[in-house]
């Protein structure tokens, strides 16, 4: 009777479908990390199969398990950054300077409404934000990218 119990059960667990594992905020920074290069594997930790990114590197949450803070100062990684990134919602600090990262700023960061601090300094990015939001941010947040034809000075007030 017991072996005939757990083929039922074995049956049951194998049958049904498995919650998914991951998040919004998880997808939104694997998708991050798979446009990246990453030569030094600053990244190695992100594991998409984990409940949620909060014990990934580089990666802080609050007490709610929501994606608070994204530091990535200094570890050389390259590529575009994506949409999905404006997808954090509960962000609150993301520090991406000293890389490799190019394109634009993605437009998607203008729903990055919590955001009270960022750093794109030292990159290749060569399109920056043209939302309000981050005329709060002072000039050294964007300094040595490639912005071509904007005047970052009138984007963003001078802090004297």
């Amino acid at each position: 009777m017991s072996s005939l119990i757990f083929m039922v059960v074995l049956f049951s667990l194998l049958h049904c479908p498995l919650p998914s594992l991951s998040n919004s905020e998880g997808e939104a920074l694997y998708a991050f990390k798979e446009r990246l290069d990453d030569p030094r594997n600053a990244l190695e930790s992100w594991d998409p199969t984990l409940v949620d990114p909060c014990t990934w590197f580089h990666v802080t949450c609050d007490s709610s398990n929501h994606v608070i803070r994204l530091e990535f100062n200094g570890n050389y990684i390259g590529g575009n950054i994506p949409e999905e990134l404006g997808n954090l919602g509960s962000l609150v600090s993301m520090d991406l300077s000293n890389n490799r990262l190019e394109g634009n700023i993605p437009k998607s960061f203008g729903n990055l409404t919590s955001l009270k601090f960022l750093n794109v300094s030292n990159n290749h990015l060569t399109l920056p934000p043209v939302n309000n939001n981050f005329q709060t941010f002072p000039m050294e947040s964007y300094e040595n990218n490639k912005f071509r034809g904007w005047d970052l000075r009138r984007l963003i007030p001078d802090d004297s």
